[in-house]
Formats: C-alpha cells, sequence, structure tokens
C-alpha cells in the first residue's frame, strides 16, 4: 500500500476537520504539511487546533532522523493521529528539505501499518516538494550569503544573479523576479551549483520513497466568506491567550530575529505592541489584513496544480460528495482501508 491523500487549499476552510473526519472513516492518519506548525511553542498563533490540555505526545522510537534538534512524533484528536507538529524549537532554520525527510519517514511508517496517509496543510511549496520533488531540494540555505544579501535593493539582487547566471534569472517569473526571497534563493543555487565541488543531488528521485497514487482534494469559499472566517479565527485566537503564548515565547529567549516569530503570520505583526508602538486594536487589524493576502497568494499557488479536486465549503453536502470521491479516487481500493 502506497497511496496518499492530500487535503489542502488556503487557510480557514477547514481543511483539518475534514481531515479528522476522512481518517475516521478510512483508517487514515494525519500528516501536517504547514510550515509553521512545525515549531514547538507556537500553538495558539499556528492553529494546531490542539485540546486544552492534550495528552504528552507519544514519540514513536521507530522514526529516528540522523539530524540533530528534530522530534517526530504525534498527538492524538478525536482518536486520530496527527504527525509533524512540535518537530522543532522556534530558533531553528527549518527548511523544505528537513520537511521532506521528516514527513517521508512518517508516511513510510503509516504505510508499514497499512494505514492511509493523509497530508494537510496550506504550505503548498511542501507538499510539492514531497510528492513531486524538487530539483534543487539538496542545496542547503547559505545563512552567511543569505545575510550578505538580504539588505540589497531589488535591482541589484537582479544584476547579481543576471552576471552569474542569466539564464536562471531569464526563467524566472515577473512574480519571482520582484521577490527578494526568490532572488536570493536563485543566487544561493546558481552559486552552488557552479561550484566544482558540489554534488548536487535530488534525495527524493534518489530515495526508496515511492507514492503509487495520489488523491488531490482542495477546500476553497469566495474571498469575502473566508475574509469573516479568518476574522473571526483571529479575534478567537486573542481570546484563547495568543499573547500570553507570545510572552511565554519571549520569556523562553526567542524573539523576532528567529527564523519562526520574525516570519511567521500573527506573530511577526505583535512585534510593535510588545515595543510599545502600536495598539493591541491596530495588531489585531494587521494580523487580519496580513493573514487575507496570505490566503490570496495561497489560492494563487494551488489553482497552478490541475491535479486538484475542488470543493466549496459553502456548497451543500460537500462534505459527502468528498467522501464519494475518496472511495472511488484511490484506485477503487477504499475498502483496503476501513476498519
Amino acid at each position: 500500500m502506497s497511496d496518499l491523500l492530500v487535503i489542502c487549499g488556503p487557510t480557514a476552510t477547514g481543511k483539518t476537520a475534514l481531515a479528522i473526519n476522512l481518517a475516521k472513516k478510512f483508517n487514515g492518519e494525519i500528516v501536517s504539511a504547514d510550515s509553521r506548525q512545525v515549531y514547538k511553542g507556537m500553538d495558539i498563533g499556528t492553529g494546531k487546533d490542539l485540546p486544552v490540555n492534550p495528552k504528552s505526545k507519544i514519540q514513536n522510537p521507530k522514526l529516528k532522523l540522523k539530524i540533530k534538534n528534530l522530534t517526530i512524533g504525534f498527538y492524538e484528536v478525536g482518536g486520530v493521529k496527527i504527525w509533524l507538529y512540535d518537530v522543532v524549537e522556534p530558533d531553528y532554520r527549518f527548511n523544505v528539505a528537513d520537511y521532506v525527510k521528516c514527513a517521508e519517514l512518517v508516511i513510510q511508517n503509516i504505510w508499514q501499518r497499512k494505514k492511509l496517509p493523509i497530508l494537510v496543510g496550506g504550505t503548498g511549496f511542501y507538499i510539492k516538494a514531497l510528492i513531486d520533488g524538487i530539483e534543487t531540494l539538496g542545496v542547503p540555505p547559505d545563512w552567511e550569503l543569505r545575510e550578505k544579501l538580504r539588505n540589497l535593493e531589488i535591482e541589484k539582487l537582479k544584476e547579481y544573479l543576471k552576471k552569474i547566471a542569466p539564464a536562471r534569472l531569464e526563467r524566472m517569473n515577473e512574480g519571482d523576479r520582484n521577490n527578494p526571497r526568490r532572488l536570493i534563493r536563485a543566487i544561493e543555487i546558481a552559486k552552488k551549483i557552479q561550484n566544482p565541488k558540489s554534488k548536487i543531488q535530488n534525495k527524493i528521485q534518489n530515495s526508496k520513497f515511492k507514492i503509487q497514487n495520489v488523491l488531490f482534494i482542495g477546500l476553497k469559499a469566495p474571498y469575502g466568506i473566508l475574509y469573516e472566517k479568518i476574522d473571526r479565527r483571529v479575534e478567537e485566537r486573542v481570546k484563547q491567550g495568543f499573547i500570553k503564548e507570545i510572552q511565554s515565547l519571549l520569556k523562553k529567549g526567542y524573539n523576532w530575529e528567529n527564523s519562526a516569530m520574525g516570519a511567521t503570520i500573527g506573530y511577526k505583526e505583535w512585534q510593535p505592541f510588545f515595543e510599545r508602538k502600536a495598539s493591541k486594536e491596530e495588531i489585531i487589524q494587521r494580523w487580519k489584513y496580513a493573514e487575507h493576502a496570505y490566503t490570496r497568494r495561497q489560492m494563487t499557488w494551488f489553482r497552478k496544480d490541475k491535479r486538484i479536486c475542488w470543493f466549496d465549503i459553502t456548497s451543500k453536502n460537500w462534505q459527502n460528495k468528498i467522501e464519494s470521491l475518496v472511495e472511488k479516487g484511490l484506485h477503487g481500493r477504499a475498502e483496503s482501508f476501513e476498519n
């Protein structure tokens, strides 16, 4: 058995709730595909939706990585295992290569126990890297180079990339050409590949990790409805004690210089509040707007993947339609996943 069910789409569409229901019906386990939920102590802001007093995370002794600082375990929510929450501390620079290694181990373990892995999340790049492979996955981040380039203007970054790899700049779309983070990554890759001592390998292509059948389910809704859901969720997270969560992280020595807090929507917006430069109400509104923009970016990414079967969560009986599709879509072998 090497089937995989993917539930993707923008934030606030109820992906995890749907996945839990499907996991119960088809004897599955959830594997998070969220680049922020991997961080320990960042629970409310990243929407882990864990029980108020969850049991201690259960570590599976069969899953061991030869990488320091990574922890693989699961929480049980509604009787369903959810993997790849709380993998690293907030000061660890977690990247897509780390994610792929963790996800492959977990999914292999789920297959070995004859269960259905359900990949759930809104980080489209992580999903693509795991399923399709990324040509440059073997190029690790060069943090020293990134530090040198991070304050350069976009035009300077373009000039640098054009000088060392004009073809790579030419292949980039207009959006990426005007994105400093993408330009810096392109420079990083170009310099690494040009190094004669470099031995870049696509570890996904060379691994024994092979998916025979994958079914993509996408959840969506009109933007207006999503914005309303996001706004309610932001306000609810503040009520749940999100400010205290940030205070706890700060007391532990983490701050906005760390990649987790400094790059995560919902956390980075609060820096001016703690520096007494903005009111609580102003921060909440900024957070809402940031989530709205992120939702649009997620949809732009996922729309490019024609394999996704989309379901509008405002339509009638959409959950039942998805269940029927899952039964038929996995090679017609849904019975092999039934309890």
